[in-house]
């Protein structure tokens, strides 16, 4: 299966990019995806805790199962002043 991944924020400096397409065994978790992009995009994994993940609109869990064409959002942490 296939999900797209938008990388916002810092991200898009981290990767190189503001969106890719990660191809994963079937029933990958949000977690299973993670590990994938920190391998493709080291910088991330240190960023793994903090990240804020969406699916679609709605914010999920590093359990969440995905499904083919699911739109993932990576954010970094929200900074307040």
């Amino acid at each position: 299966m296939n999900v797209h991944v938008s990388f916002y924020s810092y991200f898009k400096d981290l990767t190189g990019t503001s969106r890719i397409a990660q191809p994963l065994p079937e029933d990958s978790t949000i977690g299973e995806l993670y590990q994938r992009l920190s391998g493709r995009f080291p910088k991330l994994a240190a960023m793994q805790k903090s990240t804020l993940i969406a699916v679609g609109v709605e914010y999920q869990g590093h359990d969440y199962v995905l499904k083919d064409g699911d739109e993932v959002s990576l954010f970094p942490p929200v900074q307040g002043g």
